[in-house]
């Protein structure tokens, strides 16, 4: 695993990666999108999506191809590279999906496996039980241990270079979820899709997302190349690499535009709906929502279908020049503006803001507070689990602003909302040269109080005072008692 997969540069959990596909003779620079192909619907051809939008690396069903009298035998004979006329990776499924919707298919692991090698695919998948969201705990245990042995069978299988991933199942138990993340990583395979979301995405269960996928991120750590199966809308593909997400299926861009269907990074609108389109990728700048309404229907699926995969690429780029410039997580607080349901899965992703700051630098851009949720960032989660290790003097005056009353204080540090006590060595130091709100909201204020808190307890025998600037009677009161305060407004 670690010799195809090689991190380059972090921001919270989210990186960017390299992904050597030897098969296929390319490495993949993650995050990435990866359209989905279906061999029957002829929407966007493969060349293109490398040619006009970038795509290295494409994702298709080969369970579609195994059954399919028009093309399984030109597969064989051709192989997924010619027969698609795609120069990228080829990932292909196994029929899960199919297994999901339908209930059975008529494949093994090992018939698949063999299938998807002698195809040419580059990134092979095992048939897994993708375990519905809500089953019962029996129900997702009996189904992942069945999982669990097809993994380690298609780990015994010799599969020359192609690539073959471990999808990670577990419904929504998180344990489950981690422990599947464990037992994926430990079978060798070079890929970690987690699988069965696309229920919960669907139902815009955005946090249940989050949690699942903190869960298995837990057990595989953090070296493991992650596919997040389905999630194919560019509203969540930040907040998804924010987790540490590093590949992405769509086959969003086709199904949304044969239903007139227009993408946006805020959410999906109708064509009849739009007067003016939000955006300026060729086809929106050719056409015009008027131009594309007008278009016969198969020129007009295809044309949105364009503009789908233009908006999702787009955002995939601005993902990674976030990731570089240390701005991830505020690129995230801003998508989850667009729907209560993405506002539940940022503050979902906080809750598990520990986890994301073993894997967030240490050092990097400047910290911009844009919201309540940034007062839970790993960043302030940081810099409190360092004051317990601040030498502090007898007497140490905390301060907003106003100078101390008197001069029996031997040091002042300031107080910044939403970190708290800022010794002067440390104050031009990541993430203290944080941008902040000269008013800053309830949230802000009450981690400052934390981290006053937390401060003043790891330090017993030193004199503390604080100067605040009205800062709310229950916010004062979650202070410790010993702690001299004086009202810098009054």
């Amino acid at each position: 695993m670690g010799e195809r997969f090689e991190l380059q540069t972090a921001d919270a959990a989210g990186r960017i990666g390299e992904l050597t596909v030897p098969r296929a003779g390319v490495t993949v620079e993650t995050p990435t999108l990866l359209p989905v192909i279906n061999p029957h619907l002829d929407t966007i051809a493969p060349r293109r999506l490398a040619d006009e939008f970038g795509a290295e690396a494409l994702i298709t069903n080969a369970y579609i191809f195994h059954g399919s009298e028009d093309y399984r035998e030109r597969a064989l004979d051709e192989g997924l590279h010619d027969l698609l006329d795609f120069p990228g990776a080829i990932m292909t499924d196994s029929g899960s999906f199919q297994l999901a919707e339908y209930g059975e298919i008529d494949v093994t692991t090992e018939e698949i496996l063999d299938f998807q090698f002698d195809i040419g695919s580059d990134i092979a998948t095992p048939v897994d039980i993708p375990t519905e969201p809500g089953v019962s705990r029996e129900t997702a245990e009996t189904e992942l241990e069945t999982t669990q042995e097809r993994l380690e069978l298609a780990a015994s299988i010799d599969t020359g270079d192609m690539l073959v991933s471990a999808p990670v199942q577990g419904s929504t138990h998180p344990d489950l979820r981690e422990r599947a993340g464990a037992h994926a990583a430990e079978t060798g395979l070079d890929v970690f899709p987690i699988g069965a979301v696309v229920p919960l995405l669907n139902e815009y269960r955005y946090a249940d997302v989050v949690d699942a996928v903190a869960a298995a991120k837990r057990g595989l750590g953090p070296a493991a190349p992650v596919h997040l199966f389905g999630a194919g809308h560019p509203m969540m593909f930040a907040l998804a690499a924010a987790l540490g997400c590093d590949l992405f299926d769509s086959a969003a861009y086709a199904i949304y535009a044969r239903d007139d269907r227009y993408l946006t990074v805020r959410g999906t609108r109708h064509l009849d709906d739009l007067d003016h389109l939000p955006c300026s990728c060729p086809i929106c700048v050719d056409h015009g929502a008027a131009g594309l309404r007008d278009l016969p229907d198969d020129r007009r699926e295809t044309a949105l279908a364009a503009h789908n995969l233009h908006v999702s690429f787009a955002e995939i780029r601005r993902i990674k020049a976030a990731i570089r410039e240390g701005s991830l997580l505020e690129l995230v607080d801003e998508r989850a503006r667009s729907h209560p349901a993405m506002l539940d899965g940022y503050r979902a992703l906080l809750d598990h803001a520990d986890q994301l700051e073993r894997e967030d630098p240490s050092s990097k851009g400047t910290f911009f507070a844009t919201s309540a949720e940034s007062a839970r960032r790993p960043e302030v989660v940081r810099h409190h689990d360092r004051l317990d290790r601040l030498s502090v003097p007898d007497a140490l005056f905390l301060t907003e602003g106003p100078d101390p009353p008197s001069d029996e204080y031997d040091d002042v540090w300031r107080v910044v909302p939403p970190f708290g006590p800022v010794p002067s060595a440390l104050s031009r130091t990541y993430p203290l040269t944080a941008e902040v709100p000269t008013r800053p909201d309830r949230a802000a204020l009450e981690a400052a109080a934390r981290g006053v808190s937390r401060l003043v307890c790891a330090h017993p025998e030193t004199t503390f005072g604080l100067a605040h600037r009205g800062w709310p009677p229950a916010i004062l009161e979650s202070l410790p008692d010993e702690l001299a305060l004086f009202d810098g407004e009054s």
